[in-house]
């Protein structure tokens, strides 16, 4: 790619980008990548402009495993953005028991957190060693009195010098050393489930009774181990926390990408007589403010979801875009329909992807010391029993290939140990043994594969 800053990637980048990952669905990879570019667009213009351009979200209307979710992880992962995948039909209408669809905004600023203390962490990488580097030579030769003579000294820092360059070398790792271990918070893993009301009250409970006992348990560990623990506490006493809270909400409102799935499963046709159902029409209801634009508390601050990108994504099997309620439809301007897959393209996914499934397997069977190699005859062969049982069963798009791949090579998968430095080929032969009369029983495709 011609750019190195990933902000200012070009649509046709952004595309030839998924190319590498996602086989097919052209639309599908063109329509988003105007959208992200778009967002580019919009923060070269007056601020004035900017906040009367909102961005435009995308509905994709597609089978399942035809690279929907695919796209907008792989994009997501691309730019370096906050990216969430949620199921519409996990959540209910306000007022009943069961999570609320403001929750996915708060899983968002979380990720956003992440993703930026670690964009943090990675900045200030040098100064993070340096402070482990420190507090773990401390504990191993510990300071001289100001006092001491200048020979003392001298001695000293010869001595620190010439330690400083074993721990370098990883040569201290064995040692042990005695260091305070953190104090995990009682509040940990709880967060998720409460109301920010909540987790404002928990911790400010935590910030009392951290002011009574503040250190915590001493414990002695290797270097090595030590490495791990103070890593953390290095982070913290380096970085700024509102200033890392101040950027991920900046990052979260300017380039959140909220992928909703399975959003068929929550449309009503008008003759349903499930059309009050809190976990149909009510979510739709409830999911109007927050993809229109509205703010909600959250551990980072008050998230405006008005330049949040949401992508919703459905097979509309059974229902249709247009039994979700006009407004929501509306909310979600431009549509993409993504294509089933033909043999050719389930012969593709299985050779093209940068992490293709083949390599996946290779590389898994290559730790038991086998080379394992597949005949251009037996991909073939794949795709096409592959085609041939979504036809018959359920389409299952892509994933088909999974079940097909793992028949063919469950038993050299679980005699792998006995090919150790050997070479092992996989013919069309082999391929038709394992699976074409499974394939031709239809009650058999329906069960096993």
């Amino acid at each position: 790619m011609k750019n190195t800053n990933i902000e200012h990637l070009t649509p046709k980048e952004i595309v030839s980008y998924l190319d590498k990952y996602v086989i097919d669905q052209n639309d599908a990879k063109k329509t988003i990548a105007i959208a992200l570019r778009n967002r580019y667009r919009r923060m070269q213009l007056p601020e004035e402009l900017q906040h009367d351009i909102v961005p435009k979200n995308i509905l994709m209307i597609g089978s399942t495993g035809v690279g929907k979710t695919e796209i907008a992880r792989r994009l997501a992962q691309m730019m370096q953005l906050p990216f969430i995948k949620v199921e519409a039909s996990k959540y209910t209408e306000v007022g009943f028991v069961g999570r609320d669809v403001e929750s996915m905004i708060r899983d968002l600023a979380n990720i956003a957190l992440q993703l930026t203390r670690e964009n943090e962490n990675e900045k200030n990488k040098d100064k993070i060693e340096q402070y482990i580097e420190n507090k773990i030579l401390e504990k191993l030769l510990p300071s001289i009195p100001e006092s001491a003579s200048e020979q003392k000294k001298e001695e000293y820092t010869s001595t620190l010098e010439k330690m400083r360059q074993k721990f370098r070398n990883g040569e201290m790792d064995d040692l042990k050393i005695t260091i305070e271990m953190p104090i995990s918070s009682p509040t940990s893993g709880m967060d998720d489930m409460l109301p920010p009301q909540m987790i404002s009250v928990q911790e400010s409970i935590v910030k009392v009774l951290g002011g009574v006992n503040k250190k915590g348990p001493m414990k002695e560990v290797s270097v090595k181990e030590a490495k791990k623990i103070i890593r953390n506490e290095a982070s913290n006493s380096i970085l700024n926390e509102d200033e890392i809270k101040s950027l991920a909400l900046e990052k979260v409102e300017k380039g959140g990408i909220v992928f909703i799935d399975e959003i068929d499963k929550i449309a009503v046709s008008s003759g349903s007589n499930s059309r009050q159902d809190p976990s149909k029409e009510g979510v739709q209801r409830d999911l109007l403010p927050i993809v229109e634009g509205s703010t909600v508390n959250t551990k980072i601050g008050m998230v405006k979801t008005d330049h949040i990108l949401f992508i919703a994504a459905g097979a509309f099997h059974v229902s249709k875009p247009s039994d979700l309620l006009p407004e929501l439809q509306g909310r979600f301007p431009l549509r993409v329909e993504l294509n089933g897959l033909t043999e050719e393209v389930l012969y593709r996914i299985l050779t093209e992807p940068a992490n293709s499934l083949i390599k996946q397997y290779q590389a898994l069977l290559g730790v038991e010391g086998m080379k394992l190699v597949f005949n251009n005859d037996a991909l073939k062969a794949m795709a096409h029993y592959a085609f041939l049982a979504n036809e018959k069963s359920e389409d299952i798009g892509a994933r088909r290939l999974h079940t097909i791949i793992e028949k063919v090579l469950e038993d050299i998968s679980f005699n792998a140990d006995e090919y150790d430095g050997e070479e092992v080929t996989i013919s069309s032969d082999d391929v038709i043994q394992k699976v074409a009369s499974i394939v031709k029983d239809e009650d058999a495709t329906n069960y096993i594969l």
